[in-house]
């Protein structure tokens, strides 16, 4: 198995390669005032990589400060970055200083910057320039020092083709672009992390949980981790609080991890009569290979596995 990393503060941990190369960017530009763009799935752990990079920054001591850019109206995500005057509009009873003035001297992490509404754009651009801004309803400017990383799962580059994004925004925000690998990408990590999750999570519940059943671990290897890092947590903690006994297995993780379909449709994805037979077959063709068998039969190894249970083959 690879070594392990952590990155302290940001708890970022990983043995993987890929990552071992994006932390060394890491370390590489943390140092330096530039704007960074975090590129990667949901999931992925964009946010650790911003803290990762404020951690090992001259601002650590500063700061740090986050907002999701996409969970907001266009008027509600002005006056959360820079705040607003009191009787800026209805029901602003009082100033507001927004999230540019609380991360003065520090780092601002702006996830899903291209959710970023047009209009607003032109202000962000003004504070990447000029480190100012006006508040909502206000007539002066207010000047920060605010490094900026941003995060996105969606390429500017296209938003730009498409009118949405800035052109001249997104060379202030791509200044050093990092690319976050999905999990599978990530050699081992499938493995590291999840005995990692196992031992953060295991003190929260009665019982004494040490580890994994071999074929649960096998599991873990070859399913696909649509939603990356955060489901493979959320896969252990389910686990974790569903098995009754020290070790993890297969019966323990989530239906679709198994490759069983919803309780919804479990009526439309049974077992149909002629599929023992299917299944002989694609095990006879690859010589009992089950990675190459489940490869014949379209499905991945967790759903043969599965099927193989359920005929007691």
């Amino acid at each position: 198995m690879s070594q392990q990393i952590e990155t302290g503060v940001a708890g970022l941990v990983t043995g993987a390669p890929q990552m071992v190369a994006l932390l060394r960017k890491v370390g590489r530009v943390a140092p330096t005032r530039a704007t960074v763009l975090v590129r990667g799935q949901t999931g992925t752990g964009k946010e650790l990589v911003a803290r990762a990079i404020h951690a090992r920054s001259r601002r650590a001591e500063g700061p740090f400060r986050a907002v999701n850019c996409a969970t907001f109206t266009p008027e509600l995500l002005a006056s959360e970055l820079f705040g607003h005057v009191r009787g800026a509009f209805t029901g602003a009873v009082r100033d507001r200083p927004g999230l540019f003035r609380a991360a003065h001297g520090g780092t601002l992490f702006l996830d899903e910057v291209a959710e970023i509404p047009l209009g607003i754009q032109a202000q962000l651009l003004r504070v990447l320039q000029e480190q100012a801004f006006v508040p909502v309803g206000g007539t002066e400017p207010v000047r920060v020092d605010v490094r900026i990383v941003a995060a996105t799962h969606r390429a500017l580059q296209r938003a730009v083709r498409e009118g949405r994004f800035r052109e001249d925004l997104m060379y202030r925000v791509r200044v050093v672009p990092l690319f976050l690998p999905r999990l599978v990408e990530r050699t081992g990590d499938v493995t590291l992390l999840a005995h990692h999750f196992l031992s953060e999570l295991a003190d929260e519940v009665p019982r004494e949980v040490v580890g994994f059943e071999p074929a649960a671990l096998d599991l873990l290897q070859t399913y696909d981790w649509p939603g990356n890092v955060r489901e493979l947590r959320n896969v252990i903690e389910h686990a974790v609080v569903m098995t009754d006994g020290p070790l993890i297995g297969p019966m323990d993780f989530t239906p679709e991890l198994r490759g069983e379909a919803p309780p919804e449709d479990s009526a439309e994805q049974g077992v149909g009569a002629g599929e023992r037979d299917r299944i002989l077959a694609a095990l006879a063709q690859a010589g009992g290979r089950r990675g190459e068998a489940a490869a014949l039969l379209g499905w991945s190894r967790s759903t043969l596995w599965r099927r193989l249970r359920e005929l007691r083959l």
